[in-house]
């Protein structure tokens, strides 16, 4: 039987991408100390690996697909296709920052400043290309972790990874500079993306994927309305196309349904039942596609 070999990211990310999976319709289970996940679909087989990794075992064809951050695909000069992009991250759905970081109270305002200091980070190769930009030379230590303690003793600057900033803002550390912008990426061995079960199996978690992300936006709406009132519901209400009219059992009534952004049903609401509707229900959504 073929087999699809998927590395899911290991750390800040696990949690969170297992939670979007069984939103997609895939049960992961992860034991302790285990690096072997189960997956309640015989023709995938999965394997936790940090992100850092991921792009280079995909490449080598060790695994066929896999999530991973677009940086370390920059960072690792990886060869792979990037099949879809997934805006989620530990505890939010933005986009992450590779940012340089400074203790509070350094006389290091900018990267010109940076000139003969020490920099820490795990991203080496993007920070070497920043300073060679802004025509600096400094020292560059790759960091095994814990980042974020390490000024202003072990280094006087930091190149670190962040979603909200608060880690750095607990540790005295301020922002000066972002490098750039990552998100996550789902990408596939070349090779892999050639064979057609591979690539139907690729595809097809990518499809379920991105429909999870997009339904986290979004919220179904029903309620009833009556026929003199229908014409004034329809000019409220939005929809991905037009919502859905039908007819009730009652003479004269209509049920409407339709999917909206969750942040416009509470500024609409109002608005529908002064126009007659009756009964609203809103209702999660697990996948949205469109």
């Amino acid at each position: 039987m073929a087999i699809l070999r998927l590395g899911l990211p290991k750390g800040s990310l696990e949690e969170t991408t297992v939670e979007m999976f069984r939103k997609a319709g895939y049960k992961i289970s992860i034991r302790s100390r285990s690096y072997y996940p189960s997956i309640d679909d015989d023709e995938i087989e999965c394997l936790l690996i940090r992100a850092q990794e991921m792009a280079r075992y995909v490449e080598e064809g060790i695994l066929d697909a896999g999530l991973t951050g677009h940086d370390w695909i920059i960072e690792n000069g990886a060869d792979v296709v990037e099949v879809a992009e997934l805006v989620y991250g530990k505890v939010g759905r933005k986009p992450l920052r590779w940012v340089l970081a400074v203790p509070e109270g350094s006389e290091i305002e900018g990267p010109k400043d940076l000139q003969g200091k020490r920099i820490a980070t795990e991203a080496v190769g993007m920070t070497e290309r920043y300073l060679a930009k802004h025509g600096v030379t400094a020292s560059v230590e790759f960091s095994w972790g814990a980042t974020e303690v390490k000024p202003p003793r072990l280094a006087d600057a930091i190149v670190e990874i962040t979603e909200t900033g608060s880690s750095l803002r607990a540790n005295n550390l301020r922002i000066i500079d972002t490098l750039c912008e990552t998100t996550t990426r789902f990408i596939a061995n070349k090779d892999a993306y050639q064979d057609d079960f591979k690539k139907s199996k690729i595809d097809r978690i990518a499809l379920l994927l991105k429909s999870v992300l997009a339904a986290e936006k979004m919220v179904g709406l029903m309620l009833n309305v009556s026929s003199e009132n229908l014409e004034t519901l329809l000019a409220i209400v939005p929809a991905l196309h037009r919502p859905t009219v039908s007819e009730l059992t009652d003479d004269g009534w209509h049920a409407l349904n339709t999917i909206v952004d969750e942040h416009v049903v509470r500024e609409i609401m109002p608005e529908l039942i002064q126009a007659g509707a009756e009964g609203i229900v809103e209702y999660p959504l697990n996948k949205v596609v469109f």
